[in-house]
């Protein structure tokens, strides 16, 4: 089988057709049916619907943060074997992605107006940690997928208890995060720094309290 190669253009346009999906448009996905669906519908009380609504908010923007992250690293990944790892969990996150904007939309949210900007943001950071190698684009793949792991179990206590269909949601997405983090140590992702990892928190919680409100 050929391989196509792709000029500068084509690799502009094709990030660009990316970005646009994303933020605006319908990723490509997976094809795996939404979690929620297996779940039984519950009568929220105003007040946990507009909660469960911000929550998924965040876990929405964080996704889209998730996506920029992944097409950044494949962007300057040196080995063809980590750039594809990259692209494979971009298109797992495109369900995570979807799940959360139907599960938003349904609970009478909207997407944060600042979504563009954040995605701009870890597109950057993806490009350029892929660009120190692939050993710390590992690393920090891994460490983000810590972070939203225990942001994930932070939402999971904050939900309504009787709001089954966004918790299997971020039950499947737990799962999923869980496995990229081990995969990417497993392909020799290196331990980040404690100030990187701090500031990426840092950073996290800036997005994470701000599209909680807008």
């Amino acid at each position: 089988m050929m391989t196509r190669h792709y000029t500068p253009m084509d690799t502009l346009l094709i990030n660009v057709d990316q970005a646009l999906r994303t933020v605006f448009g319908r990723p490509v996905t997976t094809g795996r049916p939404n979690p929620a669906t297996r779940a039984p519908e519950a009568e929220l009380e105003p007040f946990e619907q507009q909660e469960a609504g911000r929550l998924m908010r965040v876990n929405h923007t964080g996704e889209v943060c998730a996506q920029a992250l992944y097409q950044g690293q494949a962007l300057t990944a040196q080995l063809v074997e980590v750039r594809e790892r990259m692209e494979q969990a971009a298109m797992e996150e495109n369900d995570h992605l979807a799940w959360c904007e139907e599960r938003m939309k349904t609970l009478g949210s909207h997407p944060s107006v600042f979504n563009p900007l954040f995605y701009s943001g870890a597109f950057a950071i993806g490009a350029v940690a892929g660009k120190v190698g692939d050993r710390w684009s590992l690393g920090f793949l891994a460490e983000t997928e810590h972070q939203v792991v225990e942001h994930l179990n932070g939402h999971l206590n904050r939900l309504p208890t009787h709001d089954q269909q966004s918790r299997a949601i971020l039950e499947q997405m737990k799962e999923d995060e869980e496995r990229h983090a081990t995969h990417a140590l497993a392909a020799g992702g290196a331990d980040l720094p404690l100030p990187i990892r701090a500031l990426m928190k840092g950073v996290a919680k800036v997005m994470t309290g701000t599209t909680y409100w807008v």
